[in-house]
């Protein structure tokens, strides 16, 4: 395993030996004995919030649980809470309280019932948002441009691995036959874990998230949902959301979920491609203001690559190579139909002159709110 965090195979050819599950705790743990506890009676006027947030690294998800004496109806219902800044990178550890406002509630599908999981957002002592929190930022450009209704789906790439952090169910020597077979696959020497990937999809259409579809994806163990679409901030917490859900999930299966752009050398990468529109774009004779959205955009192109992943470009390096359906992180570039460009523009798009274009450049382990943020002042808001 790399210093990075992706796997090296030429490096170490055998990286991909052993058993896939053995040193999992979380996959020896009986998964039966939970439901002799989930029958007890809790009072009517007990809720439990999970509310779950994105710590100092602006990639990974923290949570924790608390008890309501009511039922809420929306995200301001729920109390301001708070948590240790300093165990998670956001805080000096002599003044660590940290504060979670919340802002978006879903219907909790691990407990069921009336339980919700709460995305707050945070912020320091001083109710200065941490460094972080670029959901912020986000609300306010969409405050600014709502009347534009910017829509945004979102196309999360990801892998999964085993607990020695090789991707999971690759043969024991080194890799599996190229790829070519594996992308929208069916079979078990094609497909791993579909089981893991439809719980995730019932999970997220349960709690309110819209995940509008979900395929096997071009390197074995390597999955993609997508989100959308929603309009404006919503985005960023729908897809954290998923994300927190997926996570989740995985525990429960004894598996890893490895948002890393570049897992595997040599193979294709992992994005979260963003579809992105305006009422304008999506009215007749749209692909005006498409061509104009994407001029903009050429001219900004190194700014959107600093906060489409969370090294400020470091981690997309690996992956906009040029290679493997990637445009080169150091070109822009635009083309109907095209995935080796910058932006996409569906064909469809093109014949019938509306719609959307998509951004290939977000890496997979991207902040949704950053993007989101990003499309809205470069194409709206001419920032």
């Amino acid at each position: 395993m790399a210093d990075s965090g992706h796997v090296k195979i030429e490096d170490n050819p055998k990286i991909l030996s052993g058993p896939v599950l053995t040193n999992s705790p979380n996959a020896v743990l009986s998964k039966t004995l939970l439901g002799r506890y989930n029958d007890l009676t809790i009072p009517a006027d007990r809720i439990l919030a999970t509310y779950v947030w994105i710590d100092g690294t602006g990639e990974h998800m923290r949570c924790k649980d608390r008890t309501l004496n009511f039922i809420p109806k929306v995200s301001k219902d729920l109390p301001v809470w708070n948590f240790d800044g300093s165990s998670t990178g956001q805080a000096d550890g002599h003044n660590s309280d940290t504060f979670l406002v919340p802002r978006a509630m879903y219907k909790d599908p691990f407990r069921r019932g009336n339980h919700v999981l709460v995305m707050c957002d945070t912020f320091k002592y001083n109710m200065e948002p941490t460094e972080s929190n670029h959901r912020v930022k986000c609300q306010e450009a969409y405050d600014i441009c709502k009347d534009d209704e910017p829509w945004f789906g979102i196309e999360q790439e990801y892998i999964l691995l085993d607990s020695d952090l090789r991707p999971f169910g690759w043969p024991p020597g080194g890799c599996p036959p190229p790829q070519g077979p594996y992308y929208c696959g069916v079979g078990a020497n094609k497909v791993f874990a579909r089981d893991l990937v439809e719980a995730h999809y019932r999970c997220c259409l349960y709690a309110g998230v819209p995940i509008s579809g979900t395929n096997a994806e071009v390197m074995p163990s390597q999955w993609e949902f997508q989100v959308g679409p929603s309009v404006g901030v919503t985005a960023g917490d729908d897809l954290w959301v998923a994300r927190y859900i997926l996570h989740r999930l995985a525990e429960e299966y004894g598996v890893i979920v490895s948002f890393d752009p570049k897992p595997v050398q040599d193979w294709n990468g992992s994005g979260a491609h963003t579809n992105f529109s305006t009422k304008k774009m999506r009215e007749e004779n749209g692909i005006i203001e498409i061509e104009k959205a994407i001029d903009k955009l050429s001219k900004v192109h190194m700014k959107h690559i600093k906060v489409y992943d969370p090294r400020g470009g470091k981690d997309n390096e690996r992956r906009l190579t040029g290679l493997h359906e990637t445009a080169s992180i150091n070109d822009f570039s635009a083309g109907v139909a095209s995935r080796a460009s910058s932006i996409r523009i569906p064909r469809a798009v093109a014949e019938e002159k509306k719609g959307y274009l998509e951004d290939r450049r977000p890496a997979s382990n991207c902040d949704p709110y950053a993007v989101v943020d990003a499309l809205m002042r470069t194409c709206i808001l001419n920032e």
